[in-house]
């Protein structure tokens, strides 16, 4: 299960909580560039009426100076310039600091970017300088300025106390709705997805408890719903599938040690007809080849159960092998070299290499010449030049290994049922474990086996990867 900080109800919560301050940023700004303009604009709106005050007296000299001082308190401002017709008078408080880094804004200037940057010069450089605020003084002369002359400290305490205020409200209302969207998607969406986690751990500790099943939401039809009815139906399957797996593993326990004991019986049986078949009794000359070769088969069909059910399921160790020299030792397993009529020819080139398991391989070129061998030998002197041959042909991903006789062919029964166990055998009393198995190791190292259809004899190919 996840961490307390690391559930998919935290990701969904950060991630409203960032986009939405994210998005408040993006705001922020050409909104503060308005308040800063704003406040910038009463200051020099303060100015403009100064500069109607001074149009109206002749003489600056004149004005008294507790009028002078109220006009600039009001305005927080050390110094009023008013220029106009090339003329300049200026309305300054009686002891008035002298002014640091000037920094000039125009008020003429409106456009975002200059706005903008305005703000962030506030908030990151300003606090110790003294700013100069120029804009017109007369609607119907732009040649007539106005300019007031102020600290800048008062315009970055009261962005910074606006910036405060945005951010808490921000940060509240991120919070409020992260917690909305949470609680509704936690109902369509997490809570479910929780369930299906939590059912999905809990049944893969015990697969053959019945009652972890999962129960899909009734009238539940979108993602959520559609994954909760195939998640039920999976575990269902595989419910059965391991109570089915269970039951022929104890049944094929059961059926190996009949058949081992059995297999003892007719190895017994087989000594005893041995023993029968030198006696000189004409009859029972005359049956004790059919009792031998009966318990022969009985004894032969025993064993390649057991050798079936004792097969390893160990992934294949593949080495580079030359398939030339393979296929001559899988020849003297199955019986070919010496064999008095059935021949084999190995036609595969010098330097086909193949990356296999040798004994996996080899057990598979094994099957497939012994089947071909004994389909050759039920012919006798029907087939004159009872032939195996063994080819291959190597291309840039893959080589393809032919296993092929001039024999009988396979009966349609065997064509229907290849590579089926106990099913596909080609002669009587045959198992059909040797395809069955060929194929499995076949499929094991990325390849293939499969039967080539041709008008005589038997042929199979065994497509493997080169590399």
């Amino acid at each position: 299960m996840p961490g307390p900080f690391s559930g998919l109800s935290v990701k969904i919560i950060a991630t409203i909580i960032f986009v939405i301050l994210a998005v408040q940023v993006i705001i922020y700004l050409p909104s503060a560039a308005n308040f800063r303009m704003s406040w910038l604009e009463d200051r020099l709106r303060v100015g403009i009426v100064a500069a109607r005050v001074l149009d109206a007296v002749p003489d600056v000299l004149a004005l008294p100076r507790e009028l002078t001082d109220r006009l600039l308190n009001s305005a927080g401002a050390t110094a009023i310039v008013y220029r106009r017709e090339g003329q300049s008078q200026l309305l300054e408080l009686e002891q008035a600091p002298m002014p640091r880094l000037a920094v000039t804004i125009d008020m003429r200037a409106t456009d975002p970017l200059t706005t903008i940057g305005g703000v962030l010069d506030t908030l990151f450089m300003g606090g110790d300088r003294t700013i100069r605020i120029v804009g017109e003084g007369d609607a119907d002369n732009s040649q007539n300025l106005v300019e007031v002359l102020m600290p800048e400290q008062p315009l970055r305490l009261e962005l910074l106390i606006y910036s405060r205020n945005t951010f808490v409200i921000s940060l509240i209302v991120a919070l409020m709705t992260a917690l909305v969207l949470y609680l509704f998607v936690s109902r369509i969406l997490i809570d479910p997805i929780r369930r299906l986690s939590e059912n999905m751990l809990g049944y893969r500790k015990a697969p053959e408890n019945a009652t972890l099943i999962i129960t899909a939401t009734p009238r539940r039809r979108d993602e959520i719903g559609i994954l909760e009815q195939e998640l039920a139906a999976m575990e269902t399957e595989i419910f059965t599938l391991l109570r089915q797996r269970r039951h022929l593993a104890d049944l094929g326990l059961a059926v190996s040690k009949i058949n081992h004991d059995l297999r003892n019986t007719l190895t017994s049986a087989q000594l005893l007809s041995d023993q029968v078949a030198t006696l000189d009794d004409p009859k029972v000359q005359r049956l004790a080849p059919r009792l031998v070769h009966s318990i022969d088969r009985a004894v032969g069909f025993a064993q390649s159960v057991l050798d079936y059910g004792r097969q390893s399921s160990t992934p294949p160790k593949p080495v580079p092998i030359d398939v030339r020299t393979l296929v001559d030792e899988a020849a003297f397993e199955a019986g070919l070299l010496g064999h008095g009529t059935v021949k084999l020819r190995n036609e595969v080139a010098d330097g086909v290499i193949v990356r296999a398991d040798p004994d996996q391989l080899a057990r598979v070129f094994v099957n497939l010449m012994k089947n071909a061998r004994e389909a050759l030998e039920t012919q006798g002197e029907a087939n004159a030049a009872p032939t195996i041959t063994a080819s291959a042909v190597a291309g840039e991903q893959t080589v393809v290994i032919s296993i092929a006789d001039n024999g009988p062919g396979l009966p349609p029964r065997a064509r229907d049922n290849l590579f089926v166990a106990f099913e596909g055998s080609a002669r009587a009393g045959g198992t059909g474990l040797g395809l069955a198995i060929a194929r499995e190791i076949a499929e094991a190292h990325g390849g293939s086996l499969a039967f080539i259809d041709q008008s005589q004899g038997t042929r199979f190919d065994i497509t493997l990867p080169t590399g």
